[in-house]
């Protein structure tokens, strides 16, 4: 699906959780390829739209509350990424959106009576379809803030594998749909406000030390960077690459031990 024509500026809708929470990096490149944002917080009351007639793609971003929220508008968010599933638009979950999205599709999202997390730069290994994915080889070093996991929802196709605790890293479902469990809108800035603000989670199992962050990022940040400059227009343009055939969650959803089922609810 091509990007919408120049007499029209493209538009994606930005889905935030927090007052306070911005696109970072993501909205910054999007911008720089002339993209006018639609800036949405459902947390706050601001409505989604019944239909993306107007609008190039969807970004849900992340926050600290969880895909198995009872919340009302957790439920009705999930709800609604049928509708950029059913209408084809370009759709881009980043953790907490990734874990959203993979409820959306059926799968089901997990976490750890110990609260055990990855929470600064960790290892992943990406797949040949996430290496193909852009121009852009897929980063192997990722800033990651969860406690969730998700399994590979059915008939998705793995991007990046990750440790036992969370297999599970990226994913596409068809063409337009690709999940995140990592931040790549990550900015030095964002990661001294976060690692400030939720010191408190630093000391969950798997969490770094806030020196390890930081370090982290001048080590690694450039490579991930370089990745969603070549990944962000690919993917709003409709130029991802084919699925694979035989793409499938058959060997990706194994239950990491001790971890907490995903509460059901009807529609989910």
């Amino acid at each position: 699906m091509p990007m919408a024509s120049l007499a029209r500026r493209p538009t994606v809708l930005i889905v935030l959780h927090q007052e306070h929470s911005t696109p970072g990096r993501i909205g910054a490149v999007l911008r720089a390829m002339g993209v006018r944002l639609d800036i949405r917080r459902p947390s706050l009351g601001d409505p989604l739209p019944q239909t993306l007639a107007g609008h190039d793609g969807v970004i849900v971003l992340g926050g600290p509350m969880g895909a198995n929220d009872t919340l009302d508008w957790v439920r009705q968010e999930i709800d609604w990424l049928e509708t950029p599933l059913a209408e084809g638009k370009p759709t881009l979950g980043v953790c907490l959106g990734a874990q959203m999205l993979a409820r959306a599709l059926g799968a089901r999202v997990f976490s750890y009576e110990d609260k055990r997390s990855e929470i600064g730069y960790y290892p992943i290994e990406p797949t040949a379809a996430g290496d193909r994915l852009c121009d852009a080889t897929f980063p192997r070093s990722v800033y990651q803030w969860h406690s969730d996991g998700f399994d590979l929802p059915r008939g998705a196709e793995l991007l990046a594998a990750g440790g036992d605790n969370f297999p599970n890293q990226a994913y596409r479902h068809g063409r337009h749909a690709v999940g995140l469990q990592f931040h790549p809108e990550v900015t030095y800035h964002m990661m001294c406000r976060w690692t400030h603000r939720g010191a408190e989670r630093l000391t969950r199992p798997g969490a770094l030390s806030r020196p390890e962050h930081l370090g982290g990022w001048f080590q690694h940040d450039g490579r991930v960077a370089a990745w969603l400059e070549a990944f962000l227009p690919a993917w709003l343009e409709g130029r991802l690459p084919e699925v694979e055939k035989g793409a499938g969650a058959a060997n990706h959803n194994r239950a990491p031990a001790h971890s907490e089922p995903a509460a059901r609810y009807a529609g989910a």
